[in-house]
């Protein structure tokens, strides 16, 4: 099960991530959103991680070929572009810089769940709302859900993840704000139990 913590901005919470095992660590910078990293943030947490998790830049607002550059410059491993904006030109020209790219969307009648659709490295099914904790009914994956490397991500936490990983048999879960008292202010106890949950579910 491979697990992703999200929405990092202090390098003290890599550790926490890493000791509980995950598997990566995201950072969010998004123009909008309160858990947007500065590139200082941003460096500090690649820093931490590197050669220990895989470490994710994540971005919906940002043109895909400057995140590219973004992502490549601070030393991230992946970028993960999220959104519908994204098409098979952004992600062309993310790829052109970077070689490995997620595509992160929520779950529509028009989503394709083909793994590398766009040629990503992986897909990351999300709420309606990222980044904003709500749950979502993901059971109607239990019938029908991508095949090959996937992340479950949106309305995820301790209390919850292990239901969630029985029920749609994802290839691995992302998580935000389920395991933080503030954005972007993880709680080590919550990251430790979400990944213990999720590990052993």
């Amino acid at each position: 099960m491979y697990v992703k913590i999200c929405g990092l901005r202090e390098a003290v919470h890599v550790d926490v991530a890493v000791d509980a095992g995950a598997s990566a660590v995201g950072v969010v910078m998004n123009r909008t959103s309160s858990r947007r990293a500065t590139d200082d943030e941003a460096a500090a947490v690649v820093d931490a991680a590197a050669g220990r998790v895989d470490t994710v830049l994540v971005v919906n607002d940002m043109p895909a070929a400057d995140a590219a550059v973004t992502a490549r410059r601070l030393g991230f491993d992946v970028l993960q572009l999220h959104g519908s904006a994204y098409g098979p030109a952004e992600f062309a020209a993310a790829l052109a810089v970077v070689p490995r790219v997620w595509r992160a969307t929520s779950l529509t009648p028009a989503t394709s769940l083909d793994v590398g659709a766009l040629g990503e490295e992986l897909l990351l099914l999300d709420s309606p709302r990222p980044g904003s904790g709500e749950q979502w009914d993901s059971s109607v994956l239990a019938t029908g859900a991508p095949l090959g490397q996937w992340l479950l991500a949106g309305g995820l936490a301790p209390d919850n993840v292990a239901d969630a990983v029985r029920s749609v048999q994802p290839w691995g879960v992302d998580v935000s704000s389920g395991v933080e008292s503030a954005p972007g202010r993880k709680e080590a106890a919550l990251v430790s139990a979400f990944v213990r949950a999720a590990l052993t579910a």
